[in-house]
């Protein structure tokens, strides 16, 4: 075995490797130089070896072999059957010398690809460019039936799993030559009652292509398409198809490929999304706050007719206007930097309390909400803004901050109140009791009458605050305010000056309420007095009367003011009115407009407070220049109106009372003038537990004890309730400085009860006293 490799010319090309079968190495060399003559770039292996043939054939791929037909122990068919046997499509030439016709069919036979005789050397590489051609042409053919078949299975594949149903019609006689399986699902009939039907025979589709003539729109056009196909399936439900025809040459015949595909789905997401849509807009129009779209340079391009409404601009104004541009100055800030934060995407909502500007230029309270809508690439697109008006609710806010407001400022000025009482009662008593003891023509009676006006004057200042604070302890009755009014008209002419024109439109209803008559009396003396201040060079003040209904909708925007019956009682006047400051002050005690030294400030505050503690609602509407109005609503009541009774002259007795006091100056006071004026036999006691001590071990008959209500150890009540057993026939004056609220929590002005509200004067404690000790027995 030998080999010889040839590397002629410069060839780009790649050598033509050949398997030279020769026992002749003469004959081998000169078939390789035959070959390089030719001008190939050959790499030949030679061998004469049947086994070493075997073993290059599986390792090695040649692009041609040449075999001599003799070989040394087996010939060129030997060969072939070795090739045949290896699967291996290469050609084989064989080259003799001494090869006869029958050999050369024989070889032809086996599979050689040619033969090339010895004494025509020059035929060879002629003869291995044919092969090679052959060859070529031969695996080209293979290749392109094997594209073809496997482009048949890819389009069946398709065909098969489509998920739109396929149908193959004869062009010329229309009728179904192929169908695929989602078809036959969607249509409910199977592939064997479709075949070889003509298109308009089939149940589905005779209302839509129901002749001949309906088929030639499908034979006429190579293209043809309808968007919105109804259909009945074999079972009679409606389906909406997307139907597609294509006119194609299927080998040597035309073919009519329909498409369709099931979009009833996709019709019921339209229809939703229209449906969406309308309920979308309906929301947006209908909507009980304002909406708005908002770009994002903060530029509305829609909004609703609620915030159009709330604001006063048309649609096309806002469109027109950045945000900011109908926001309160003071918010603007704000907003446009959390606006800006969500155009940048450091958040995707805010929601603030803020005001915005109508057209007209009134402020408008209301809480935002903004959301950022986003794209689908992610991106923001706009932003969707909301809007409800909160002014009636700020504006309850407020109203409900200012009733805290004046609580607090009621609970100080009634603790104010609470430590001069005591005082208070202690130099008035003594007052009168120097009084009088000086003759009339005496110069220190005057200077002692003075000292009593001031320390009543003093104690008037603190009914005043008592009266703010609504602590005061009340006499309610029944009233028919008309009355009351017209006995009072006198007295507020006279009050007011002649200047001011009072008007009293008296009410054609009843209008009777459950107050105090002289704290009523008071207000309307403090409002006249108010009014006559405001109108320096005179002017109109106007009472009126009228019974109202409170209705759900003006409760609602008044605080704490429940629907039901009232009385309003209206106090107007033409005079220089209030701007939002003052009104936000004016009923805080010691608040006031006037010069230093020309008002204390309690009048309003005093009004505040009664009304309040009434039961009653005040407002006020006032504006500069324009003047003021005060209503107060009174909770209307059915009954009789009662009538006024005149102050008895104080009288003493010679009864044996009881006081107790803990404050010794007080208790002297009180002592002098009950056992001095009055005549009667005073027991005195500092505290609860001696008077009971004392209680017990006096032998004789009490017929009153006097006992303050707030004492260190026992209240006044617990030592009334101690004393109920063993001295069941003594009656129970209390006397406080504190407030109503106090009395009460210590279980005092139950119905029956007598109570002395301090400071109190020598003759209203004589006249109380005599009061209780006549009264009949309580049932």
């Amino acid at each position: 075995m030998s080999s010889t490799t040839h590397h002629p010319g410069n060839s780009a090309s790649l050598p033509l490797r050949v398997l030279l079968l020769e026992d002749s190495p003469r004959d081998a060399k000169l078939t390789a130089s035959v070959l390089e003559g030719a001008g190939a770039r050959v790499q030949v292996e030679v061998t004469d070896s049947a086994d070493f043939f075997r073993d290059r054939l599986e390792k090695t791929d040649y692009d041609v072999i040449v075999s001599d037909f003799n070989l040394r122990n087996w010939t060129a068919l030997d060969a072939l059957e070795i090739l045949k046997s290896s699967g291996k499509d290469i050609p084989l030439i064989v080259v003799t010398g001494t090869l006869g016709d029958e050999s050369a069919v024989d070889c032809i036979k086996q599979g050689a690809a040619d033969f090339v005789l010895k004494d025509r050397p020059a035929r060879l590489p002629v003869a291995i460019q044919q092969v090679l051609e052959e060859r070529r042409l031969r695996e080209e053919g293979k290749r392109a039936e094997g594209e073809l078949r496997a482009s048949e299975i890819r389009y069946r594949r398709l065909f098969e799993a489509a998920r739109d149903g396929i149908l193959i019609l004869d062009i010329d006689s229309a009728e179904i030559r192929d169908v695929n399986p989602y078809l036959t699902e969607l249509l409910e009939f199977s592939k064997l009652e479709l075949m070889g039907k003509k298109l308009w025979e089939i149940g589905p589709f005779r209302d839509v292509l129901s002749s001949k003539e309906g088929f030639k729109e499908l034979q006429s056009n190579g293209f043809i398409r309808y968007d919105d196909l109804p259909l009945k399936t074999r079972s009679g439900k409606s389906i909406a198809v997307e139907f597609v025809s294509n006119v194609y040459l299927a080998g040597d015949q035309k073919v009519i490929q329909c498409n369709i595909r099931d979009i009833t789905e996709r019709k019921r997401g339209e229809e939703s999304l229209r449906e969406s849509e309308e309920r979308f807009r309906a929301t947006f129009e209908n909507a009980g706050i304002g909406i708005a779209l908002v770009d994002m340079q903060g530029r509305p391009f829609k909004a609703n007719p609620i915030l159009r409404q709330m604001l006063g601009y048309s649609e096309v104004e806002l469109s027109r206007m950045i945000f900011t541009e109908f926001t309160h100055p003071d918010d603007r800030e704000l907003d446009w930097g959390l606006y800006g934060e969500l155009t940048e995407g450091k958040r995707d909502r805010y929601e603030i309390e803020k005001r915005f500007l109508r057209k007209n230029g009134d402020a408008v309270w209301g809480m935002l909400t903004v959301s950022l809508i986003k794209g689908p690439s992610g991106g923001p697109v706009c932003a969707v803004v909301m809007i409800q008006d909160i002014t009636a609710r700020k504006l309850l806010e407020d109203q409900f901050r200012q009733a805290q407001k004046m609580e607090a400022v009621g609970r100080l000025a009634a603790g104010v109140a609470h430590d001069f009482n005591n005082l208070l009662t202690i130099i008035i008593g003594y007052s009168e009791v120097i009084l009088d003891r000086f003759a009339a023509d005496d110069p220190m009676r005057a200077h002692t009458a003075e000292i009593k006006n001031a320390a009543e004057r003093a104690a008037g200042l603190t009914r005043q605050l008592l009266a703010f604070s609504r602590q005061q302890v009340l006499a309610p009755q029944i009233l028919d305010l008309n009355a009351l009014i017209v006995n009072l008209t006198k007295l507020l002419n006279r009050l007011i000056g002649e200047d001011v024109d009072l008007v009293f439109n008296q009410g054609h209803c009843p209008a009777t309420i459950k107050a105090d008559p002289g704290h009523i009396e008071q207000i309307l003396m403090n409002l006249a007095v108010n009014s006559r201040d405001a109108m320096p060079r005179g002017g109109k003040l106007t009472i009126e009367i009228s019974p109202v209904q409170v209705d759900e909708a003006f409760s609602s925007t008044h605080i704490s003011v429940p629907a039901g019956p009232y009385v309003m009682l209206a106090v107007s006047d033409t005079g220089c009115g209030m701007d939002k400051d003052v009104q936000a002050h004016m009923f805080e005690p010691f608040f006031t407009t006037k010069e230093q030294g020309k008002g204390t400030g309690l009048g309003l505050a005093t009004v505040y407070g009664i009304v309040k503690q009434s039961g009653g609602h005040i407002w006020v509407y006032s504006e500069p220049g324009a003047g003021t109005t005060f209503k107060i609503y009174l909770p209307a009541v059915t009954g009789s109106a009662q009538t006024a009774q005149e102050s008895a002259v104080p009288a003493g007795g010679s009864e044996t009372v009881l006081l107790v006091e803990d404050d010794a100056g007080l208790r002297e006071l009180a002592r002098m003038v009950l056992a001095d004026r009055g005549g009667y036999k005073v027991l005195e006691s500092t505290a609860g537990k001696e008077a009971l001590v004392f209680a017990e071990q006096y032998k004789g008959l009490i017929h009153l004890m006097l006992t303050d209500v707030v004492m260190p150890g026992m209240s006044g009540r617990e030592l009334s309730e101690e004393l109920a057993t063993p001295r069941p026939e003594m009656k129970i004056l209390y006397m406080s400085g504190y407030t109503d609220d106090t009395v009460v929590r210590h279980g005092v002005l139950e119905e029956g009860m007598g109570f002395l509200q301090k400071p109190f004067t020598s003759d209203s404690l004589l006249r109380k006293v005599r009061e209780v000790l006549d009264a009949q027995p309580h049932a």
